[in-house]
């Protein structure tokens, strides 16, 4: 016979502790991925970020036991947004070069439709902890390196399928294409509205004079 508390744990409602969680905890995530490019990393704390969600300090401390715990959640949101943004639906393209043409319009677009308030993360970052160690200025140092590859293997894709001519540095190439996006992004957080299409003419300009012969 069940006791009456089988009973009462059998009629219990369900309890969903941690999707509800989880979902309040990307919520703040994706807040503090924003601030961060407006006000900066090494500004992101639990009280300001608790300030701008409208909780207590007490209950972002469920969510993040220190302001480096934080900021390192805040660096991983910021890299899922963006690859699902940017990188991941211009990896689908079926050349190298369509793929290197998706990846800048797709870093621009997302510059212009302002998925970040103030830009792109991870410039924003770089911009203002590249010479400060410690593991939260290494997790984007690692997110720049990786999106830095993309370009790079995007550009050797194109030179094994005859798009771009294969005596041309990929990696020089990659430097070059990722310091007119930067550039952009820089112009248009400052207010040039016209930076971006900018990049883009340029862009295309440098693609055609590496085109294969």
């Amino acid at each position: 016979m069940a006791t009456a508390r089988d009973r009462s744990h059998a009629i219990a409602a369900p309890r969903k502790p941690r999707a509800d969680g989880q979902k309040s905890r990307d919520a703040i995530l994706r807040t503090a991925a924003g601030l961060v490019t407006v006000e900066g990393i090494t500004g992101l704390s639990i009280g300001r970020l608790a300030d701008a969600v409208g909780m207590s300090k007490s209950g972002l401390y469920a969510h993040f036991g220190s302001k480096e715990e934080l900021q390192l959640a805040t660096v991983d949101t910021a890299c899922r947004i963006y690859d699902d943004v940017v990188v991941l639906p211009a990896l689908g393209e079926a050349t190298g070069r369509a793929r290197l043409e998706a990846l800048a319009e797709r870093f621009l677009m997302h510059v212009q439709e302002s998925v970040f308030p103030g830009g792109c993360f991870f410039a924003s970052v770089a911009a203002e902890i590249d010479t400060q160690p410690g593991p939260v200025r290494d997790s984007a140092m690692a997110a720049s390196a990786q999106w830095f590859e993309h370009l790079a293997s995007a550009i050797q894709s194109a030179q094994a399928e005859g798009e771009i001519d294969p005596a041309e540095d990929a990696v020089q190439l990659a430097f070059e294409v990722n310091a007119y996006l930067l550039m952009a992004n820089a112009q248009f957080v400052a207010g040039d509205a016209g930076a971006l299409d900018r990049a883009r003419r340029a862009l295309k300009r440098k693609l055609e004079s590496v085109a294969r012969p």
